[in-house]
């Protein structure tokens, strides 16, 4: 009697059976693996705010006074001067960027030719990894811009009130034409945002002149109102429909260097029925056009949940986007005396 020769291949079914196992193996993987690269970004992120923080550490210590958001002054013969390189600039030397500081003349604007070269270059910590445009802009009067994915604090809405007067300054740790000390944060350093998450080429409406309801420094929406109800020109009209928000580091407007607390981190601020836009951000007038400037320019992330930020005392903290809008607010302003509980943010 021969011998049976024995099986060297699958049945069928062993084969699905295999294919099964090995589909439920990467089914299971796969969100751990996706969630561990996420930390790593967010990581990478977090240091980014941090040398970034350390960098306006340094700036003090050197100046005595935190970097000014922007520079406007009136001609005496009429029009504007704008220092308009934003606080980006001027701390670049302070993260290991000199060569781009020695490229730069930072008392002039970003788009005078001298400057031109040295603003399209790609500043690695100023992107976040998990942005997903970190595409440089290819501007049509300046070439290509590098982006930011780090806003200095403006605001609430408030941002400026132009040259009117009186013009108090805004209640944030940057404005126009000054720069802080750290013994303005009267509400502790460690209780005020100095920086915080936004998205390149965020989609913003602007250049409305001023804005129909909010018009008051004293006098501004609290972060639970409906955003199309108290401001009208969500919906876009009069305004003009700017699609490359943030994505120029060296400018100063609040819309591409900054952040403003009217809105908690993430909120979702749809254009209004004559604007097909899910989610937008809105400024009245421009700094660099002598304002007034009022702005809801929301800190926006791609993290799961919220958004990193950076406090004054260099500290990075990731706030849920779930968060009172009140605390976030509160966190906004150097000396507004709120009482915030430390188990808040």
């Amino acid at each position: 009697m021969g011998k049976r020769r024995g099986r060297n291949a699958f049945t069928l079914v062993e084969l699905l059976v295999v294919i099964a196992i090995i589909g439920i193996l990467i089914a299971l993987l796969l969100p751990a693996v996706q969630a561990a690269r996420e930390a790593a970004r967010r990581m990478k992120c977090s240091n980014n705010l941090k040398q970034i923080g350390l960098a306006l550490h340094n700036y003090e210590l050197s100046y005595r006074t935190l970097p000014p958001g922007a520079l406007v002054r009136q001609q005496p013969g009429g029009g504007l001067w704008t220092g308009y390189l934003g606080p980006h600039a001027r701390i670049l030397p302070f993260i290991e960027m000199n060569n781009v500081t020695d490229a730069m003349d930072v008392n002039t604007g970003y788009g005078d030719l001298v400057n031109t070269e040295a603003v399209g270059r790609v500043i690695p910590g100023f992107l976040c990894p998990s942005e997903t445009n970190d595409e440089p802009l290819n501007h049509s009067k300046f070439g290509l811009i590098g982006g930011v994915n780090y806003g200095f604090c403006m605001g609430d809405w408030y941002v400026w009130n132009g040259f009117n007067s009186p013009c108090p300054p805004c209640r944030s740790a940057f404005g126009i034409n000054f720069g802080r000390r750290w013994a303005d944060f009267s509400d502790g350093v460690s209780n005020t945002l100095l920086a915080s998450e936004v998205k390149n080429y965020q989609v913003t409406i602007r250049d409305c002149g001023s804005f129909s309801t909010i018009n008051d420094p004293n006098n501004v929406p609290p972060p639970s109102a409906d955003p199309l109800t108290v401001c009208p020109e969500y919906e876009g009209s009069g305004c003009t429909v700017f699609r490359n928000a943030h994505t120029q580091w060296a400018e100063m407007s609040v819309h591409h260097n900054g952040f403003t607390t009217a809105w908690p981190p993430n909120k979702v601020t749809p254009g209004g029925p004559g604007l097909s836009e899910p989610d937008v951000d809105v400024i009245s007038a421009r700094e660099r056009l002598g304002g007034p400037t009022f702005a809801a320019i929301t800190s926006r992330s791609y993290h799961p949940g919220g958004v990193q930020s950076l406090l004054g005392d260099g500290s990075v903290r990731f706030m849920s986007e779930t968060m009172d809008g009140q605390i976030w607010r509160a966190l906004g302003t150097v000396a507004g005396r709120e009482v915030i509980p430390a188990d808040n943010f």
